[in-house]
């Protein structure tokens, strides 16, 4: 068999490209490994995670609906039926890539791939050969040395998502987003949840004022925090583990959780794939790529959590997908600007965020003005009563363009698409100021964001 272009791997950078090629002309074929198509983010990763955040924002407003005048005695959370809401969407959408598959006339190839040098691909005993490669294999859960997941105790992001009750108590290691979200989940589903961190503080990619919002709203609805914590002599005890933690102080604590996640990251599934048989070249094992997504091997291409340099985020994939096929294609296309790519975090108060932190812009040199609002001063946020969290602008002092935008709030992870847009359209702060916001709104917090650089907030 030969192809203009196959794709290895299915996630959502994998299948968008290979939408995307079949769209073009190109004759495609996509290789996954296992049984369904979709990848980490479909089938263990950003999709059931969010299908059950949803069912615990439902959940939250079922527990305490007095304040909107709404009486509801005994609510009752049925797990099990909360897990299966969650495995019909993603089948739903699994079989949905599927579809878009036949339609775009691209080919499932099922097998685990091997690169076997240029142009050359092992499935199953058999060689396919493809014009262009796109390796899209995605990443798989870091492990804490010494440790192995256990479906009933130490759980990854897979395990996690397959438990069948609700844990009367859970510690998580790492507050990244992995970390904060399941944090989020399962303490408003009635779980006693701690989170230890290693570093200074909570979602540690985001602006320090983002990340202190994040543990002041945590800590004050009973998650307990620990930054500057370490984990180790980590225990099975028979109904569940035990761990020493050293505390920021320097204080030993023994800790015990019926069930243990731990969320310290993801490594690039890089290994074992046949890259030695080509020229590509790594870097502490993601792939080195150039503007356009090339490799050092010519027709080699690498998109997702793989590629050196780029956060590990869905969306990123996918738009890595585009501009390789495109360039594949002989189409025109941007290369990605890593100050366009949003960030967003689906806690309760949510988190979106596109370009330099505040701290990120100083440390270059950057004259900056800070504009922030408050969603107290919000009236959207007063009728749906969520007034955590802000939004605040980072600006330059000189010409007013936009450097960066950090929200923590309701629906932050939606609101930063005006900011995204406004970036990628290089609108200044003045473009923004006069922008008219629809009232009454959340979005209306980042025109008086906009106006804060300024100090020409009207409502705060």
């Amino acid at each position: 068999m030969a192809f203009d272009l196959v794709v290895i791997g299915s996630g959502p950078g994998g299948y968008s490209a290979a939408v995307r090629a079949g769209q073009y002309g190109l004759r495609t074929a996509i290789i996954e490994k296992d049984p369904k198509l979709g990848g980490t983010c479909l089938h263990v990763g950003c999709i059931p995670t969010k299908a059950l955040l949803h069912t615990a924002d439902v959940w939250e407003h079922f527990l305490h609906p007095e304040a909107d005048g709404i009486e509801c005695q005994n609510p009752r959370l049925n797990y099990p039926k909360v897990i299966d809401r969650k495995n019909g969407i993603v089948a739903k959408h699994a079989k949905g890539v599927e579809f878009l598959m036949k339609k775009n006339k691209v080919e499932w190839i099922k097998g685990r791939a091997t690169l076997k040098g240029a142009g050359k691909i092992e499935v199953g005993g058999q060689i396919i050969e493809a014009k262009n490669i796109i390796v899209a294999t995605g990443s798989e859960a870091r492990m804490l040395p010494g440790l192995k997941p256990d479906p009933q105790f130490i759980l990854s992001n897979i395990e996690i998502l397959n438990l069948t009750a609700v844990p009367k108590s859970l510690a998580i290691i790492g507050a990244g987003a992995v970390g904060v979200e399941f944090a989020s989940i399962f303490h408003r589903f009635g779980t006693k949840v701690t989170v230890l961190e290693m570093l200074p503080r909570i979602v540690p990619v985001e602006d320090e004022e983002v990340s202190k919002e994040l543990e002041r709203a945590f800590k004050k609805t009973g998650i307990r925090v620990e930054t500057g914590a370490k984990a180790e002599n980590i225990r099975l005890t028979g109904n569940g583990v035990a761990l020493t933690v050293t505390l920021s102080s320097g204080k030993k604590e023994e800790l015990e959780a019926e069930k243990l996640l731990v969320a310290v990251g993801r490594k690039p599934i890089t290994e074992n794939i046949g890259l030695e048989t080509t020229r590509v070249e790594l870097d502490r094992g993601f792939i080195k790529v150039d503007k356009f997504q090339q490799t050092a091997e010519p027709g080699v291409y690498a998109i997702g959590d793989v590629v050196a340099g780029t956060p590990q985020l869905a969306h990123v994939a996918t738009r890595e997908g585009m501009i390789a096929v495109a360039h594949i294609a002989g189409k025109p296309e941007q290369p990605i600007n890593r100050n366009r790519i949003p960030g967003a975090t689906y806690t309760e108060p949510g988190i979106g965020s596109v370009g330099m932190t505040e701290a990120q812009a100083r440390a270059e040199g950057r004259k900056v003005k800070i504009g922030k609002f408050p969603f107290l001063a919000n009236s959207k946020a007063t009728i749906i009563g969520q007034h955590d969290g802000f939004v605040k602008v980072v600006a330059d002092e000189t010409y007013g363009e936009i450097l960066g935008v950090h929200i923590i709030g309701p629906s932050a992870y939606e609101l930063i698409a005006e900011a995204v847009a406004a970036m990628e359209a290089e609108a200044t702060v003045e473009s923004m100021m006069s922008t008219i916001h629809a009232h009454p709104t959340l979005y209306e917090a980042l025109g008086e964001a906009f106006n804060s650089v300024y100090g020409l907030a009207i409502n705060a």
